[in-house]
């Protein structure tokens, strides 16, 4: 904390579970990095975790100087987030846990009103189209789509991680928002590559994915492509569906023996399968700016991805790129990182020293704290 500045009290919801666990995404790895360091900084910070059906809910606790509380909630898409939300608001001010109140995704922005009512400093990170996600019901993307205007007038600044989101809201609405990307750094643990042993991996000879199995993520096209290479590489599929569906279980009923799925990994574990991949894979049809892709370069492993707007963005002159929805040209492309492995060391060099020269939790941390002051 910079001299003479105040330590602020902050609370944070929208996301699954800090640490993140069993079918935890993007939001809650952006808060595992985020919320540890704010309190680092001295500040004073609180982060509202999700039970489910029959989970006890734990008392509170601390992890890493965060106070951690947990409401229980249901499993329905949409609606579990909604229920979770609004105790975690009525918690907030009925008991003043934070005058900062940082949350994710639009659809809690109703919420952002009630604790700008009472006081509160609300803030949204938004990280782009939301009801464009094929993961929610028709009903749940009109519900997000409608939410947009209120996001947009409601907080006391919205956070985007991409400026063509954040340039949308803007031509929209005629208002300014921040910008803050991710960061990508992250603490590499050798132990962890234990975990290559466990899953019979050696290095360098295995292809990588590690997300959600939902539409978006584009593994309809990644699964059939591989299934048609040529190579003695593994593909290692990490995570899989908070809910199985029809299109997880259709995922996971592939023949190959080549593919690897071991469910959800976090932290050191994901981290070692990144470093000593032959290289990373990123199918999506759509995205946000992904962590994964940013902590893959970061370690040193060449990604190779659809070539979508955000995708493009992170990574920019330096990505392996396939035509998006296109499983030949990804397989092509996979084809080609197999034949010349001097090219591709290469092109994951390139990436490796962009990224770090580009995306750092610190600066992160740094530019919260400043939007949070100064809003």
């Amino acid at each position: 904390m910079s001299d003479g500045q105040k330590p602020l009290r902050i609370a944070s919801f929208g996301f699954r579970s800090l640490p993140p666990r069993q079918g935890s995404a993007g939001a809650d790895k952006y808060v595992l990095e985020l919320l540890p360091r704010l309190a680092a900084r001295g500040h004073q910070v609180v982060g509202y975790n999700r039970a489910y059906g029959d989970e006890d809910v734990p008392a509170a606790h601390n992890f890493r100087g965060v106070e951690v509380r947990t409401f229980k909630t249901f499993r329905k898409s949409g609606i579990e987030a909604l229920w979770h939300s609004l105790q975690v608001t009525w918690d907030i001010i009925v008991h003043n846990r934070a005058d900062v109140v940082h949350m994710q995704n639009g659809g809690n922005s109703p919420f952002g009103l009630l604790l700008r009512l009472a006081g509160k400093k609300s803030f949204l990170t938004e990280d782009g189209k939301e009801w464009e996600r094929d993961k929610w019901s028709k009903a749940a993307k009109l519900y997000l789509k409608t939410m947009m205007g209120l996001s947009a007038r409601v907080h006391n600044q919205i956070i985007f991680d991409n400026v063509f989101a954040r340039q949308d809201f803007e031509e929209r609405f005629k208002r300014k928002y921040a910008l803050i990307p991710y960061g990508a750094d992250v603490d590499y643990d050798p132990a962890s590559e234990t975990i290559l042993d466990k899953l019979g991996l050696k290095k360098g000879e295995y292809f990588l994915f590690v997300g959600r199995f939902i539409p978006d993520k584009g593994l309809h096209y990644l699964v059939p492509a591989f299934e048609r290479l040529e190579t003695d590489k593994k593909l290692v599929m990490v995570g899989g569906a908070p809910t199985e569906t029809e299109y997880s279980q259709a995922i996971k009923a592939t023949k190959d023996p080549r593919i690897v799925m071991p469910g959800y990994l976090y932290g050191g574990q994901t981290h070692a399968l990144m470093r000593n991949c032959y290289a990373y894979l990123q199918p999506s049809d759509l995205e946000g700016l992904s962590p994964v892709i940013l902590e893959s370069a970061f370690l040193g492993a060449p990604v190779i991805c659809s070539d979508i707007v955000m995708n493009r963005y992170a990574l920019e002159e330096h990505g392996i790129y396939f035509k998006q929805s296109d499983a030949d040209d990804l397989l092509a492309q996979m084809e080609r990182a197999l034949a010349d492995p001097a090219w591709l060391a290469e092109r994951g060099a390139a990436q490796q020293k962009h990224i770090a020269d580009t995306y750092s939790w610190d600066r992160v941390v740094d530019s919260h704290v400043e939007v949070f002051a100064t809003n």
